[in-house]
C-alpha cells in the first residue's frame, strides 16, 4: 500500500525509507557487553547449564575495559545462584590474571572466602587467584592451610588446583619449598590422573628453579 512519504518521495526514495526501517527494527546479532543496555553483572552471568561458563569470557573482558565495575563482579561470588558464583569467579581469576591489581582492594573478603566456601567451582578459582594477592606472612600461612586441606577434597580437580596454589605461595615463601616438594612427590605416587598430570608440570619448574 503507497503512503504518503512514499508520493512525496518517489519510489526509489521510498524503497529506501522502507530499508532504513527494517533495519532499525531488526536485532543486533552478536552484540556485546559493551554494545548493550548495562545489564547487571549477575543477570548476565546466570542461566543455562551447570557444565558451561555462560558469558564469562565476556564479563572478563568487560571489567578489564570497565575496572569500575570489577567490585560489581566481585559481590557476585556471594551470590545465592551457585551457577553467578562459579562464573563469576571464572570471570575474576582471567580478569586477574591479566591485572592482579584488580583483586587488592578486596583481598580481606576474598581470604574470608577461601575459609567460607564449599561450592567445588568457587574453591578452584579462588585457589588460582589467593597466590595472585600480596599476602603477608601470616597470610600466606593460613591461605596455605587452607590449600593443605584441599588436597584431601572428594574432587579431583579441587585437589589439583590445592596443589598447584600450594606451589604458587611458595614463590614467595622459601619455607614452603620442601613441603611443596614432598606433596609434588605424593601426587607423582598416588594421586589421581589429573594430580599427576599437574604433578609432573610443577617438577618441571621446580628443577629448573621457581620463576
Amino acid at each position: 500500500m503507497l503512503r504518503i512519504a512514499d508520493i512525496r518521495n518517489g519510489p526509489e526514495s521510498a524503497a529506501a525509507t522502507r530499508r532504513r526501517g527494517d533495519a532499525a527494527r531488526r536485532p543486533r546479532l552478536g552484540a556485546t557487553l559493551n554494545q548493550m543496555p548495562r545489564p547487571s553483572l549477575a543477570a548476565v552471568l546466570g542461566g543455562g547449564d551447570r557444565r558451561s561458563i555462560g558469558r564469562s569470557n565476556e564479563v572478563a573482558a568487560l571489567v578489564l575495559a570497565h575496572r569500575e565495575r570489577f567490585s560489581e563482579l566481585i559481590a557476585c561470588l556471594w551470590s545465592d545462584d551457585p551457577l553467578v558464583r562459579m562464573r563469576a569467579a571464572d570471570a575474576a581469576e582471567k580478569a586477574s590474571a591479566q591485572y592482579p591489581a584488580l583483586l587488592e582492594p578486596f583481598k580481606a573478603e576474598l581470604l574470608g572466602l577461601l575459609v567460607e566456601a564449599d561450592q567445588q567451582e568457587l574453591l578452584w578459582h579462588l585457589a588460582q587467584i589467593i597466590p595472585r594477592l600480596s599476602l603477608s606472612a601470616g597470610e600466606r600461612q593460613r591461605a596455605a592451610g587452607i590449600f593443605r586441606s584441599l588436597l584431601k577434597h572428594r574432587g579431583s580437580l579441587v585437589k589439583t588446583a590445592g596443589l598447584q596454589a600450594l606451589a604458587d605461595l611458595s614463590r614467595h615463601d622459601a619455607g614452603l619449598r620442601s613441603e611443596v616438594m614432598e606433596r609434588i612427590e605424593a601426587a607423582l605416587r598416588t594421586g589421581t590422573p589429573a594430580m599427576k598430570a599437574r604433578a609432573r608440570n610443577l617438577l618441571k619448574d621446580f628443577q629448573g628453579g621457581l620463576r
